[in-house]
């Protein structure tokens, strides 16, 4: 088990992707160096009013604190209380353009300690898609490209990962996803340390291919203002989703993290309606008949 690594490689991560997205943008991210008063810190890239992304945000974080907040230790309870230390690569990407989809990627590793007690430490992470007008071939690519990064591990882990970003990334007040899902894992040690960091390095190396080609074939389709209002209505979806139910948002504000780069993941235009609902044979109401149901894409 060696933090270090790790760590070295996340820097490197948010590096290469920040890089990647600048060539798609044309503009360049904000770097924001962070320290946090109890213990840690970490570096915010930031783009808002890009020429294809309206806001988005590919944030490291390496914290440390005394006692493992609820958030992180809801499915371990016996780890309520230990010293901790995570760190991580999280990205949200919001475009303008209603026709390039949303799209969330996380990487991230904990350890939990207790004198006298061996170390506990897991990864996480995994990649999901929300788009706002459904299109089966980018769904496909988005599938196809999480279960490569997954396949040297076992043919066991991407219907697992698959299903389970499909529970989690699920609003139940609305009883609907919250996009066409992708790969979500959590508290993975298993095998063991190398095994469990290769492919969490996996998942973070594909993540560029398996987004990019989508928003180059969507990002010069023309729209107006029909389109921009239902992307604002879909946005909604995921605000709620990310102060209600996200556990990553729900730690960074239960550890004292930084909140500008914890809320970086919130969209920047939304709307709200009372009981709305798309017009019968639309394309918005295809989103929710051909898209937001559980399906397997590959």
């Amino acid at each position: 088990m060696n933090p270090t690594v790790v760590k070295n490689y996340l820097l490197v991560l948010q590096q290469r992707i920040v890089a990647a997205l600048e060539n798609l943008d044309g503009n360049p991210f904000r770097e924001d160096r962070w320290d946090r008063p109890q213990g840690g810190g970490g570096i915010s890239r930031v783009i808002e009013e890009g020429k294809l992304f309206e806001r988005g945000g590919v944030n490291f974080s390496h914290v440390q604190g005394a006692g493992l907040p609820p958030s992180a230790s809801a499915s371990r309870p016996e780890l309520a209380g230990r010293a901790w230390e995570a760190m991580g690569v999280s990205l949200v990407l919001h475009p303008r353009n209603p026709y390039c989809p949303t799209v969330h990627m996380n990487v991230r590793f904990f350890v939990a300690t207790r004198e006298g007690a061996a170390p506990a430490w897991w990864f996480g992470g995994g990649m999901d898609l929300t788009p706002y007008y459904g299109f089966a071939e980018d769904a496909q690519h988005f599938h196809r490209s999480c279960k490569l990064a997954l396949a040297p591990f076992g043919a066991e882990h991407h219907p697992q990962f698959k299903a389970w970003c499909d529970r989690y990334f699920f609003l139940k007040h609305r009883n609907e996803p919250r996009g066409i899902g992708g790969i979500f894992f959590d508290d993975f040690n298993q095998p063991d340390f190398d095994a469990c960091f290769a492919l969490t390095q996996s998942v973070g190396d594909h993540f560029i291919d398996a987004y990019q080609p989508i928003i180059s074939r969507r990002k010069d389709i023309p729209y107006g203002e029909r389109e921009r209002d239902f992307q604002a209505y879909r946005r909604g979806r995921y605000v709620e989703f990310n102060l209600v139910y996200d556990r990553g948002t729900l730690f960074g504000l239960q550890s004292g993290g930084r909140t500008e780069a914890i809320l970086m993941s919130l969209p920047p235009v939304v709307k709200w309606r009372y009981d709305w609902k798309p017009e019968p044979g639309s394309a918005e109401a295809s989103l929710y008949s051909d898209f937001l149901v559980a399906r397997d894409w590959v």
